[in-house]
């Protein structure tokens, strides 16, 4: 897990100056763009919990530095722990803002009474399917998952084309996945896995088989994202399950051998969300935040740079690889996996996982 706790270096002084500059504009400057907080006097920071890696935290909170001259704190680590650490502090927030998990995950912060319900002013532009009813959580993009593999080890005929060829025994030790415990994203492809026979049986015994013919091929459980996409590239297994956004990203900006497949028979279809953390320290900064990322120029530019689908309907002109890629969603109960999820992966880290598998830092 990758922290990061930046000191702020914006006096009170500044701050004041750049308040009272704000508040004095002329009658006749141009208008805000909905949701900006700019003529509203904010705290002096914001805290971030959020999986969207040091990238994008790091742009964005240069950005909203500059505009609002407020600080922002984030920590980087999985939507797993920015849940369990959510509710380890229920009684004394540090966190203002959860930016980034599936919301199944925000779903089980909301029945727990984590969540702060926030409306944004862009409610208009986001289809029912993409937010909370009671607005405790809204979509900011759509993550399907996909098979990934190393194109420099496999080419696009030999790769993996659906789920049930992972099994393959000639994969054996040719996979390498993050450590689903502590990530949203591993925990949907599992879950997804044993639903696909539970909806029907409503047993998950066949789902836990499939797992643990998985666990035979599977050569290592990753610690965090950033060793599994460093194993991987370098070749040391060949094949993973991941995000789509995530392995086009990795490709294009960071040069990685990696392709993907869609999985021919459907892939869950993750909805990632934004939340405001109940009680939190900063709200009227963390809801200029939850705002700030949400614009559509902000939604263009997590779509161009960053490979993030948004779920804006009034989004213009996105990227090739977001309008061209077809994808099969699975027809999924969010619910049931909101349910059973946590007993699901319970079972397989105590009864599938194989020993001799380290998580490895």
């Amino acid at each position: 897990m990758k922290n990061k706790k930046k000191v702020s270096i914006i006096t009170a002084l500044t701050l004041s100056a750049t308040l009272l500059l704000s508040a004095c504009g002329s009658e006749g400057s141009s208008s805000k763009p909905a949701g900006d907080k700019d003529k509203k006097k904010l705290e002096d920071k914001v805290v971030i919990y959020s999986p969207h890696g040091k990238d994008i935290l790091s742009e964005f909170e240069k950005q909203f530095e500059d505009k609002y001259g407020v600080d922002v704190e984030w920590l980087d680590m999985g939507s797993q722990e920015v849940l369990d650490r959510v509710r380890s502090e229920k009684n004394n927030p540090q966190a203002d803002v959860w930016w980034g998990a599936p919301s199944v995950m925000f779903d089980q912060a909301k029945d727990e009474g984590l969540l702060e319900p926030y409306e944004p002013s862009y409610a208009g532009a986001l289809a029912e399917g993409f937010r909370d009813p009671e607005w405790h959580w809204s979509g900011t993009s759509q993550t399907p998952e996909v098979i990934m593999y190393n194109s420099k080890e496999l080419s696009k005929e030999e790769a993996p084309k659906d789920w049930d060829e992972l099994l393959d025994p000639k994969w054996k030790d040719e996979i390498i996945i993050r450590y689903p415990l502590a990530s949203g994203t591993m925990r949907t492809i599992f879950s997804a896995m044993i639903y696909r026979d539970f909806q029907d049986s409503q047993d998950p015994a066949k789902g836990y088989e499939w797992l643990e013919k998985l666990d035979a091929n599977t050569k290592e459980y990753s610690a965090n994202p950033e060793m599994m996409y460093s194993k991987v590239a370098k070749g040391e297994g060949s094949v993973s399950v991941w995000a789509m956004p995530d392995v086009v990203m990795l490709k294009e900006n960071k040069n990685y051998p990696f392709e993907f497949i869609v999985p021919e028979s459907g892939t869950p279809v993750l909805t990632e969300g934004i939340a405001l953390v109940k009680n939190g320290q900063h709200p009227k900064a963390a809801e200029a935040f939850y705002e700030f990322v949400n614009t559509p120029e902000a939604a263009k530019l997590l779509a161009e740079k960053y490979y993030r689908i948004p779920t804006r309907d009034d989004v213009k002109d996105l990227p090739k690889w977001i309008t061209d890629t077809e994808i099969k969603p699975m027809d999924i109960d969010w619910k049931v996996f909101q349910e059973r999820s946590d007993e699901w992966m319970k079972y397989w880290d105590e009864n599938i996982k194989s020993g001799d598998k380290e998580i490895k830092e």
